[in-house]
This record gives structure tokens, sequence and C-alpha cells, in this order.
């Protein structure tokens, strides 16, 4: 690692509020498949288990903040908290882009920008703190990242089902249909993936620990992929 290299991950470790022990870990957290460097190694693991601690941080905070809200409640706002368009935002608040390490291709695409990849990088960096500094340097990370989005909005957001039926009904389309395409885990903790299906349009699928969450999931990714088409 460069002296460069190492000033610009001082100011990232700055506005994460965190210094890392294992530096690499931060630099493999940046690094994208595309990268030359990457030889195979890029942030996907770390994204992958930070997706994880995120889901579990957010769902304990939001268990705690509304203690009155229901099941149905609770999974939408966590939907909500943890999908791309706000990983992406908080990824862009930390002003990750001139860190991430990319290919040349990706870069001349504006890789630095895109959405996707910054809600990776997101997700990684908290996998990446995870690893280096153990579940609570996680937590206080994602805390303060997202801040008072964890109880803002006094209402949820509209159930995505009523949501996907209203959009439907306005496209003279038929009724969402939902199916079950997986289901997994054990009898006391399973997790369900629904499927849901529009005439003209690709499926989506959504997963929860019930079915009905599950629906929620898929309703909301469908909404997300077409709503704006």
């Amino acid at each position: 690692m460069t002296k460069r290299s190492k000033a610009e991950l001082s100011d990232l470790e700055t506005r994460l509020g965190r210094r890392f022990v294992d530096r690499e870990l931060a630099t493999l957290a940046l690094t994208h498949l595309s990268a030359p460097a990457a030889r195979g190694r890029s942030y996907q693991r770390l994204e992958f288990l930070g997706d994880r601690v995120l889901g579990v941080v957010v769902a304990d905070q939001l268990y705690r903040a509304f203690p009155h809200a229901t099941e149905g409640e609770l999974s939408m706002r966590l939907a909500k908290l943890v999908r791309r368009e706000t990983c992406a935002e908080i990824a862009a608040e930390w002003d990750v882009g001139p860190h991430v390490v990319l290919g040349v291709g990706e870069a001349r695409c504006g890789g630095r920008k895109k959405a996707a990849i910054l809600s990776d990088i997101c997700e990684s960096l908290i996998g990446a703190v995870y690893l280096d500094g153990g579940f609570e340097a996680a937590r206080d990370l994602i805390l303060r990242g997202w801040g008072a989005r964890l109880t803002a909005d006094a209402e949820p957001a509209r159930d995505p089902k009523t949501a996907l039926q209203e959009w439907a009904q306005a496209r003279a389309l038929a009724a969402p249909r939902y199916e079950e395409a997986a289901r997994s885990g054990p009898a006391h903790a399973p997790l369900f993936v629904m499927r849901v299906e529009l005439p003209g349009y690709g499926p989506a699928t959504g997963e929860a620990s019930s079915k009905r969450a599950a629906e929620q999931a898929a309703a909301r990714a469908f909404l997300d992929q077409w709503s704006g088409v």
C-alpha cells in the first residue's frame, strides 16, 4: 500500500469513525472484482457478511425502538433500511467512491457512482469492521451511519403488497399472484421464499421467516424493479 493510498484510507477511516487494525481488510472491502489487483479476490465475501450483520443490528434497533409494532410493520421498516438504495446513500455520505478499486473499464463507466457498487461497498465495509473489531464495532458503525433513519417516520412505509395491488390496478392488470418458491430451515425457524408474478413482467422474489413477510419483500422487490419502467 502506497503512502498516498494510506493517507486516503485514513481520510475514509475518519469519516467512518473507525481505525482499522488490519488495513488489508479495509483494502479488500474496497476492491471490486473488475480490478486487476483483485486476482479473484474482491469485496464479495465481506459484502455477504456485512449484509447479515447489518440485518441483525437494524432488526435489533427496530425491535427496541418500536415495542408495539407488528412483525409485518417491523419487516417493512427493515426492508426500507437495508435495501440497496439506502446502503448506497450511506456509502455516498461516507464518500467511498474515490477509494473504490476498479478495473479501467468499470471506472470509465462511472462505477464509483453506481448505486449497486456503492451499496455493495457499504456492506463490505461493515463486514470488514466486524472482522477487524468485532460485533460492537460494526454495530457502532451502523448506528452512526444510519442515525436518525432508524427511527424516522412515525408511520411505517405503505404496505408493499397494497402498493403493488394499486400499481397493477392502475395499469388494468390482473391481481398480483403469489406462490411459494422455496422453503428451508428447521420447523421452528423456517425461511420462506415467495414469488410474485404479474402478466407482462418478470417475477420477483422475497424471503423472510414468514410467508406474509416474504410476500411483502417480494412485492417491494417487484416495485423496485418495475415501478420506474
